[in-house]
């Protein structure tokens, strides 16, 4: 595996990656609110949102905070230049990172699960329409393929795309890639704190921050997403188990 090198050139603000966070929140909100008021508009309660209501709030968050980077990157000029990792690697190069990160999140969420006694994981929520086979296609989409690959976008195309480059030396040695993979990792377990529970929220941080890792040493976003899609699906397989059989 190697470093990501190519994009080091030029200089791209620090601050375009709290403002893009913060742009994407607003943006979702608004989505949110138009979500609500065109399903309230159609007799559906606020209080108790249909499935489709709540799928397109998923589909539309995602999309407001791939907006946002968007244009945080465009208007600095810094689009180009950060190329967001969608870069082709050899695939044993891309196997081998996938194995790598698959075993070390396995390792330590196992680990942490046995210290901590946790058993399972979430349910996914009813107001997803996981009983209807067409809500559950539509959320299987969602969860497998289009969430893995906006969030790594934006977490690790983006986010950490801006952050790595942060000036930290101890040593002489650069610590900024180890710092912003930390940064991203908690963020990234955060954002899931509406759909998991407390306590899985610090395994999914780490699951940030081992994507992270793989997206610096092999300078590409799509073991990222491949791992993160591998993830994803045995979570909602097991999950759709144990609704049918809970």
């Amino acid at each position: 595996m190697r470093s990501d090198t190519a994009e080091e050139g030029g200089r791209t603000p620090y601050w375009i990656a709290p403002a893009a966070v913060l742009g994407g929140f607003a943006a979702a909100l608004i989505f949110q609110v138009i979500v609500a008021l065109i399903g309230s508009g159609s007799g559906a309660s606020t209080a108790h949102q249909t499935p489709a209501m709540n799928n397109a709030d998923n589909y539309l968050l995602d999309l407001s905070f791939i907006g946002s980077a968007l244009y945080f990157t465009t208007v600095t000029g810094s689009r180009r230049r950060l190329e967001f990792g969608y870069r082709r690697i050899p695939w044993i190069t891309g196997v081998a990172a996938v194995l790598a990160g698959a075993g070390a999140y396995f390792l330590v969420s196992a680990a942490y699960s046995a210290i901590f006694k946790l058993h399972g994981t979430d349910r996914l929520p009813h107001g997803l329409g996981v009983h209807h086979t067409g809500w559950a296609i539509v959320l299987a989409v969602y969860v497998c393929a289009v969430a893995p690959m906006a969030e790594e976008f934006f977490f690790r195309g983006f986010l950490f795309g801006v952050l790595r480059r942060m000036p930290i030396t101890v040593a002489g040695r650069s610590l900024g890639p180890w710092v912003a993979a930390a940064v991203v990792g908690v963020l990234f377990g955060l954002a899931h704190f509406s759909s998991a529970q407390p306590e899985f929220l610090i395994p999914l941080g780490f699951l940030g921050f081992i994507l992270c890792i793989v997206r610096w040493r092999t300078g590409s976003l799509y073991p990222c997403m491949v791992l993160h899609s591998l993830n994803n699906s045995v979570a909602f397989l097991v999950n759709e188990c144990r609704t049918m059989h809970g």
